[in-house]
């Protein structure tokens, strides 16, 4: 199960509007597949509440579809991560699904930013971003 805290304590997120529709069509696509229908959920939900801007004008320090974000869970260890699309993921190469509960979380924030979200182990956590790259042009 996953959960976000009420609305009102959820930080302002962007999403670039090209990204913004992908995002939606797979969330979309993974629900009415089945698969990773809870997160998906979330993913909608992310969508709904960004702030849609054009892909140009997103600043470089909003996680976005291959942004390199270090982050940490619970105030733990520096964790480093590429979010990617479900095909394209590989924990072991630090490669995060966007249909994964810390893919869904990362989009859309910047550096310093947090967000709760419920891991597999069915308790709350805190997810804060301490820095992201932008991706590379064409990547």
């Amino acid at each position: 199960m996953i959960y976000h805290p009420p609305t009102d304590a959820l930080p302002r997120i962007f999403v670039g509007e090209r990204e913004e529709t992908r995002l939606t069509t797979l969330a979309t696509s993974a629900m009415q597949a089945g698969r990773s229908v809870l997160v998906a959920r979330v993913l909608l939900a992310e969508m709904e509440r960004a702030e849609i801007v054009p892909d140009a004008a997103l600043p470089s320090s909003v996680v976005r579809m291959n942004s390199r974000v270090v982050f940490d869970v619970d105030g733990g260890d520096r964790r480093e991560g590429v979010v990617v699309f479900p095909g394209e993921a590989n924990i072991d190469e630090g490669k995060i699904s966007i249909l994964t509960p810390i893919g869904a979380a990362l989009i859309g924030l910047s550096p310093g930013q947090m967000m709760m979200l419920r891991g597999a182990d069915g308790r709350a956590h805190k997810l804060r971003v301490i820095s992201v790259e932008a991706p590379l042009p064409g990547a």
